[in-house]
């Protein structure tokens, strides 16, 4: 079994387990890869996925692409998300 990589997160500030690879490709895909843990990661999906819903994203379009790109910026190395301001969170216990 290959040895699991460890990365310092810097989104959540710890020695963790990193992505099996970069994200994306290019000079971002890479310092996600470099800096970033599955877990912090699995957070900035499930981020993502809100965004997705929230403005009906089309997945196959470039212009996504850029949002997401924007995003995992923004998440991973910004001051963190902005939700968009029609989202209203899901009512406790449902």
């Amino acid at each position: 079994m290959a040895e699991q990589r460890i990365v310092h997160c810097v989104k959540l500030d710890q020695d963790l387990p990193g992505l099996d690879k970069p994200p994306i490709g290019g000079e971002l895909g890479q310092k996600i890869y470099d800096n970033i843990s599955k877990q912090a990661f699995k957070m900035f999906a499930d981020h993502f996925k809100m965004i997705v819903n929230e403005y009906r994203l089309d997945l196959t379009s470039p212009a996504t692409d850029k949002v997401f790109e924007e995003q995992m910026q923004e998440f991973f190395f910004g001051g963190g998300i902005k939700l968009p301001d029609e989202y209203v969170p899901p009512a406790e216990g449902k």
